[in-house]
């Protein structure tokens, strides 16, 4: 089989390389996808792989995901060297998907077609915290994530890493102006914001649901908080200082789909 995969041109290297940009990826409407889990849940979801780049010696890993592929999809072959210009693992699981940004729809649209709770994300600026937030989304069923400007890119490497495929399974608006937003879906969902100081535990809801999510540094801002109908927290003892924004954040989704 290695001996039927070409080898990449200098100028594809080049231009892959130049994807960890944000503004190279959305300029060639393009981000790379890597890890065995994470490729699958690509091929799986049925968005468009422009590229599937693999490491010779890792054959054993890739084989599989090659067979399941469409034939279509250009296979290129990296050195070790060419690989490290691209790779976020330390010891790399051999494969990486160079994946078409799908288009987004509007947020009327996307309002109109969701049938399930919603993640409301405002200005989460770590890419593993934002990687997280969406696996767990998609592991408890939420139908889609808003994320307002000013927050870190889903397609960067890490966050597509770190959601192991979740930025694959679910819609994903960027750059929403969340506060103009707000009106139209309160008439929609019930909506819940976390509130580490002033929250309540959360409580069976009757409704389906908008967690509205801050950054863990600095929470959601005042006059996010003031449209909310539910402030909650997640009580704890005198352990830990406080749960990470991602624990926090999985806890509230799973009393959330709970409650229904």
């Amino acid at each position: 089989m290695l001996f039927d995969i070409p080898r990449a041109s200098q100028s594809r290297l080049k231009s892959w390389a130049k994807l960890s940009d944000a503004k190279f990826r959305r300029a060639e409407g393009l981000f790379l996808a890597e890890g065995v889990k994470v490729v699958e849940e690509l091929l799986k979801s049925g968005l468009e792989a422009e590229a599937l780049l693999v490491l010779p010696e890792k054959i054993s890993v890739w084989e599989k995901i090659l067979r399941e592929a469409k034939s279509s999809v250009p296979v290129y072959q990296l050195t070790r060297p060419e690989w490290k210009k691209l790779s976020q693992d330390r010891e790399p699981e051999g494969v990486i998907a160079v994946v078409r940004i799908p288009r987004e729809p509007s947020f009327l649209s996307f309002l109109q077609s969701s049938g399930g709770h919603i993640l409301i994300l405002h200005e989460i600026n770590n890419p593993g915290n934002l990687g997280a937030l969406i696996r767990s989304a998609c592991w408890f069923g939420f139908s889609g994530v808003l994320l307002s400007s000013n927050s870190v890119d889903w397609t960067n490497p890490k966050v597509v890493r770190s959601s192991m495929g979740g930025v694959f399974a679910l819609t994903i608006l960027s750059n929403i102006d969340i506060p103009a937003l707000l009106p139209e879906i309160r008439q929609e969902y019930i909506l819940v914001g976390s509130d580490p100081h002033r929250g309540v535990a959360p409580r069976i809801l009757k409704r389906k649901a908008a967690l509205l999510l801050g950054s863990e540094s600095h929470g959601l801002p005042d006059c996010l908080l003031g449209e909310v109908a539910e402030r909650w927290r997640i009580p704890g003892g005198e352990g830990a200082e406080s749960l990470s924004l991602p624990q926090a954040g999985a806890i509230m989704m799973y009393k959330i789909v709970d409650s229904g």
